[in-house]
């Protein structure tokens, strides 16, 4: 594959990429609901339900299908001394564009955000005692699990420090000792702020993220005896106390159930660490695939890692701002 043969096919797939980005926003608008329920007393919430939809207004009678021993009469649910737990049904959701931001708050402070759409028109709420048994933490196992290996997969600052940690590291044992002192890192801060032990502010913690992408792509051009370079795994130990911040932000953001937050938050980890250990062998199967290459450019190992700490640079900027800009 020659240099200019390299270049199209880059340049097509950017273009396909913006057409399809273009495509879905010119598409038509989707609809947007919310449904709050804020608990008032012991197992009473206030409904609340929001939508932008005038057909779902006028022709929507109830919002939600609530579990069987909650009753919802005008904008109260009354769910008895057994609380808000089981399953909450948005049926006539099931098909369609729309999505709806659930969100939950208990008197105890513990709040559970989810957005719903048509794939998935359920959501469930996890109120069972923790005395109940392991079968009950079946959902929950589930639902954090994924939560995890999504947040991994979409959260771009992560996936990007993996790549260019893998990049760095080259041997593989050395590589198993930097990504095992990166999860050891992360899981402490992860537990130790939703837990509460601990806390910074989001806006510096995301910027200092973006930074350890840059420096560890600095480090992917410098000569060999850096620290990095001797000792990669105290540098991904460093930096994994502060990705664990920002993982503990996401889960936080998106709420963790009132009796089960030692549960939810070893699973979201466990979904985090799937997610980590799939990217980087997909990673490594295409590093593997273009060494395979008989004639692959010779800027495409350099161009990769300053693209990569270009967009870290950017991000680095635009989130420092916020620090500053309320």
């Amino acid at each position: 594959m020659t240099s200019g043969q390299a270049f199209r096919i880059v340049s097509l797939l950017l273009a396909l990429e913006l057409s399809l980005t273009t495509g879905h926003a010119q598409g038509h608008p989707i609809d947007s609901s919310s449904l709050t329920l804020t608990e008032v007393a012991d197992g009473r919430f206030l409904v609340r339900w929001q939508t932008t939809s005038a057909t779902l207004r006028r022709g929507l009678a109830q919002p939600a299908v609530f579990p069987t021993p909650c009753r919802l009469q005008g904008s109260d649910l009354d769910c008895g001394p057994t609380g808000l737990a089981g399953s909450i049904e948005l049926p006539w959701l099931k098909g369609s564009q729309s999505r709806v931001m659930v969100q939950i708050d208990w008197r105890t402070g513990s709040r559970l955000l989810r957005v719903v759409d048509g794939r998935s028109p359920s959501l469930a709420v996890y109120g069972i005692p923790a005395s109940s048994g392991f079968r009950f933490l079946k959902p929950i196992a589930i639902d954090y699990t994924r939560l995890g290996i999504e947040h991994i997969l979409t959260g771009f600052d992560h996936l990007l420090f993996v790549l260019a940690i893998t990049m760095l590291v080259r041997s593989g044992k050395r590589l198993i000792a930097a990504i095992t002192a990166f999860t050891v890192a992360h899981s402490l801060t992860l537990a130790a702020t939703v837990l509460g032990w601990l806390w910074f502010p989001s806006a510096p913690v995301e910027t200092t993220i973006a930074l350890s992408i840059v420096l560890v792509c600095a480090e992917c051009v410098r000569p060999k005896d850096s620290l990095t370079h001797r000792a990669p795994w105290l540098v991904t130990f460093a930096f994994g106390l502060l990705h664990g911040l920002g993982f503990a932000s996401a889960l936080l953001a998106i709420g963790l159930p009132e009796k089960h937050v030692p549960s939810a938050l070893l699973f979201f980890n466990v979904g985090v660490e799937m997610g980590q250990l799939g990217a980087i062998a997909l990673f490594m199967v295409l590093g593997w695939l273009v060494t395979r290459l008989r004639r692959r450019p010779p800027w495409l190992w350099s161009g990769l890692v300053y693209a990569m700490g270009a967009t870290a640079a950017f991000w680095s900027i635009e989130r420092g701002l916020a620090i500053f800009v309320r």
